[in-house]
């Protein structure tokens, strides 16, 4: 049985909405990729982002969903030693409802390319790479961000982390290790706070209390 080999206008037409797509990700050759990439742009089925990445959306009666400046900048930055600051760490956590009017966000190490309408720091913490975003999110608010941008202050940050912890967002381990080498005196000493009071808050589940029944 012949087997036919896909295109890379066939692997656009797969490709689920909600998606970033590479051109140098697509089959084929360059040229191929950038000449189907640039069709299905025309035909408003992809969003161009910027050279060589476009947005796959979900079409709508106003147009095509666009991401958000943030998803944009995970997307060029990479998941690797990426996370949020300030306002959007505390978003990140679900700890304050404000949204800041440019997204912040860290790089371990050299910031790989600029990305318009995102404000990146360099952190030079390499341990950081061992992070997901969730987790840098927290060690951003235990340098201090907390106090100024969370809605609810010191409990309500470590409701979300016990939160966290329990869904397997938050590894306290992996944490410890990356605050270890943090240049940040304040960080590690939040994070012991914290630690001595997750467990309590840990245990402290919600129940279900029994509904009476009438005969």
């Amino acid at each position: 049985m012949k087997t036919i080999a896909a295109t890379p206008g066939k692997i656009l037409d797969r490709i689920p909405a909600g998606a970033f797509v590479h051109v140098d990700r697509l089959p084929g050759t360059r040229a191929a990729a950038s000449s189907a990439a640039s069709r299905a742009s025309k035909r408003g089925d992809l969003i161009p982002i910027r050279k060589g990445l476009y947005f796959k959306g979900t079409k709508t009666r106003y147009g095509m969903t666009r991401p958000s400046s943030e998803a944009i900048a995970v997307e060029v930055l990479g998941a690797t030693g990426v996370g949020p600051t300030g306002h959007s760490a505390a978003r990140a956590l679900g700890l304050t409802t404000q949204v800041p009017a440019k997204p912040s966000l860290t790089v371990a190490g050299p910031v790989p390319a600029s990305v318009p309408g995102v404000t990146v720091s360099k952190r030079n913490n390499m341990r950081r790479r061992e992070l997901n975003y969730d987790e840098i999110a927290l060690l951003e608010l235990l340098r201090g961000d907390w106090e100024s941008t969370i809605e609810g202050g010191w409990s309500a940050l470590v409701a979300a982390a016990a939160s966290a912890v329990r869904d397997g967002r938050i590894r306290p381990r992996v944490l410890a290790k990356a605050l270890a080498t943090e240049h940040s005196p304040a960080a590690r000493a939040n994070f012991a706070r914290l630690t001595a009071e997750l467990p309590a808050r840990r245990r402290a589940r919600p129940t279900t209390r029994p509904v009476a029944v009438s005969a």
